[in-house]
């Protein structure tokens, strides 16, 4: 079975840091560009920042330019998003998801993906 599974939510205070992991199984995450993505109860997704397989380009919305960080551990099987400096804003349930593509570029505001994890809840709050 294909399934992707996002974890590392938490409760963190602003200015705090989280890493969100991505765990692939039943296929080989390396081979597929891999996005991060977020939702607020009420309001459309968001793209946040992507993966292109194998040469690892990145790309990230301008709303977390500078703070976010998309990694792979091809070893693990995961994509990480590193979040730093974390604002009240940042709170959602944040998605990982994948897309096999040809493409060596991939765009942090695409939500075309062909499969999803469950999501993971991250709330920043004092």
């Amino acid at each position: 079975q294909l399934r992707l599974v996002d974890s590392g939510g938490d409760l963190v205070q602003p200015g705090g840091s989280l890493r969100l992991s991505c765990i692939a199984s039943g296929f080989s995450l390396d081979r597929y560009h891999v996005g991060w993505s977020r939702q607020v109860p009420g309001k459309a997704r968001e793209g946040l920042s992507c993966i292109v397989s194998a040469i690892g380009n990145v790309d990230y919305a301008d709303s977390v330019k500078g703070r976010f960080t998309i990694s792979r551990d091809n070893a693990k099987n995961t994509v990480y998003l590193q979040m730093d400096s974390l604002k009240p804003e940042d709170t959602a349930v944040y998605y990982c998801a994948v897309q096999a593509s040809p493409r060596h570029d991939c765009s942090a505001y695409s939500l075309d993906y062909t499969l999803w994890g469950q999501g993971t809840q991250v709330t920043v709050s004092s």
